[in-house]
C-alpha cells in the first residue's frame, strides 16, 4: 500500500463523516464540502492503486 492509497482512503472517510455531520446539522454547505472531500479522496486512492499496479508489473517484468 502506498502513500496515495492511504491518504486517499483517509480523505474519503473524513469526507464521509463531514457529509453525514452536515446532513445531521442541516448544513448543505458542510454536506457539499464532505462530498467534495470524498471525491478527492477517491481520485487520490485510484491514483495510488494505478501506481501500485505499475510497480507490481515492473517487479514481475524484472523477475522474468
Amino acid at each position: 500500500m502506498n502513500r496515495d492509497q492511504i491518504k486517499g482512503r483517509a480523505k474519503d472517510a473524513a469526507g464521509y463523516v463531514q457529509q453525514k455531520a452536515g446532513k445531521l446539522a442541516g448544513s448543505p454547505t458542510q454536506r457539499a464540502k464532505g462530498l467534495a472531500k470524498q471525491a478527492v479522496g477517491k481520485v487520490q486512492k485510484t491514483v495510488g492503486d494505478a501506481n501500485e499496479r505499475q510497480v507490481r508489473r515492473a517487479r514481475n517484468d524484472d523477475s522474468q
